[in-house]
């Protein structure tokens, strides 16, 4: 690492050095923080900067260091949150105008682990307003751009994370993931995101006025981005915690004694619509190659009603938003954010109460399937999305273009609508200008599955470096 800016290192190397006393907390966040203000002017990926309250957490941790005795995972590690879950001291704005007051007293459950771990917070991450968009963009805090391309959506809707994390911002970034908020960004960036199992991350916003709704009980994952599969590891590890606000958290193991070993691997091209691009295909190749490699066994296979999970999960969703507490609460939303909502209402039906209550009965039916399908095939390879990234402001720009996505996007939220793990993994496949990403999926609570598979494959591709953005 020598020569390298401490920004360019990742979360366990840091945590390793200021273990050894080689480097200081201060300096990794002193250095992070010098390559926030050279770059966050240029692509908007944080929201707020916590400059002083990380300096003098960085000190403090110093001080822990100086002490002696036991240090926890992430003792000193820099890492951004997004602006949708409580940080104590900081506003959970979730991009909307109305809300940029709303200052937390305590810390959500992911954000407590972090903390408790040794994280030190550089500032919040930049979303689309209530996180409910596929492009990050809002009116209180403006539009994140694209690292690779400003003129492409930079993803959804953890946009801010994602783009941070690939620009050097931060080795770690909180996420989270209800239709592929984590993985879409992850991909369009070029680094790691993982959205876990439903259940095994707690979540909980006592700045939040009620409950969240059912579909978001059901689908919302607390997730991390990072630019390698071990700094993934480790920031899962660390979140996972229990945390007794959370009365879904589950207390699965987070390894199992098979994780490693190589399992017979379905690798889905696609059907009908719902196909790659050139690019993709050809890194949904790479990748098939390379866990063939390591010794997987890759046979083409389809999950079990791959398009239907899809709509469903997404008509769900839309009829979520239809209810009269969401819309009362959506209506803080800038103009754009609410015509993108219109837009994608528009491509899926309506359902009455009792339609509502149908759809989840089925919900269960593909749940069981698709479980079943997993343990004839432990990993399930295919892409994050079918194509790479849109223009900007293509979800508003028609109902056309707002179908164009559902069917892009699909690969995230058939998994969401399981609550199924997956990994997105960053490919730059031989004549690509972006990077793809390639997604791992496992059975329920099986993370440690992907990530034996994704490391096997990380070890056979060049890392993932942080890049200088863009500004043309």
């Amino acid at each position: 690492m020598q020569g390298e800016h401490l920004w360019q290192w990742g979360a366990g190397a840091l945590a390793e050095a200021i273990r050894q006393r080689r480097v200081s907390a201060r300096e990794a966040v002193e250095s992070c923080l010098a390559r926030i203000a050279q770059v966050n002017p240029v692509i908007n990926a944080l929201t707020e900067i916590q400059e002083q309250a990380a300096l003098a957490a960085a000190d403090k941790a110093d001080q822990a260091v100086a002490a002696g005795g036991d240090l926890p995972p992430l003792h000193g590690v820099p890492a951004t949150v997004k602006i949708n879950v409580d940080q104590a001291g900081s506003a959970t704005t979730n991009g909307v105008a109305p809300l940029v007051g709303l200052i937390a007293s305590v810390d959500s459950p992911p954000v407590a682990n972090w903390r408790d771990a040794g994280t030190i917070f550089l500032g919040r991450s930049n979303a689309p307003a209530f996180s409910c968009r596929w492009f990050t963009d809002n009116a209180p805090h403006g539009r994140t751009l694209n690292p690779w391309n400003p003129g492409l959506n930079v993803g959804g809707s953890s946009g801010g994370a994602a783009a941070a994390t690939a620009t050097g911002m931060s080795p770690l970034a909180h996420c989270n993931d209800l239709a592929g908020s984590a993985r879409l960004p992850a991909a369009a960036c070029g680094v790691y995101g993982l959205r876990p199992t439903v259940g095994r991350v707690p979540a909980f916003n006592a700045t939040a006025k009620a409950e969240r709704s059912l579909c978001l009980q059901f689908g919302s994952a607390q997730g991390v981005i990072a630019r390698s599969v071990a700094d993934i590891r480790l920031g899962l590890h660390s979140m996972a915690r229990r945390d007794p606000r959370d009365p879904a958290w589950v207390p699965a193991p987070l390894e199992q004694p098979d994780d490693a070993a190589p399992v017979r691997v379905a690798l889905f091209t696609g059907e009908g619509e719902h196909r790659p691009d050139s690019h993709t295909a050809a890194a949904l190749r790479q990748a098939a190659d390379t866990l063939a490699d390591a010794g997987y066994e890759v046979v083409e296979a389809a999950p079990p009603r791959f398009i239907e999970t899809a709509e469903l999960w997404m008509a769900l969703l839309s009829n979520d938003c239809r209810t009269p507490a969401a819309r009362a609460a959506f209506s803080m939303g800038d103009a754009d954010f609410l015509h993108s909502l219109e837009l994608t209402a528009a491509c899926v039906p309506e359902m009455s109460p009792a339609d509502m209550l149908a759809a989840l009965s089925a919900r269960t039916g593909l749940l069981r399937e698709w479980q079943l399908f997993l343990e004839a095939y432990p990993l399930l390879l295919m892409p994050t999305a079918w194509t790479a990234a849109f223009p900007v402001g293509h979800d508003i720009a028609g109902e056309r273009e707002a179908r164009e996505l559902l069917v892009a996007h699909s690969p995230c939220t058939s998994t969401a609508c399981v609550s199924v793990p997956a990994l997105s993994i960053p490919f730059r496949p031989t004549g690509s200008p972006l990077p793809v990403g390639i997604q791992l999926v496992a059975g329920r609570f099986r993370e440690g599955r992907i990530l034996a598979a994704a490391e096997a494959m990380a070890s056979r591709l060049p890392p993932v470096s942080p890049i200088d953005p863009v500004t043309a």
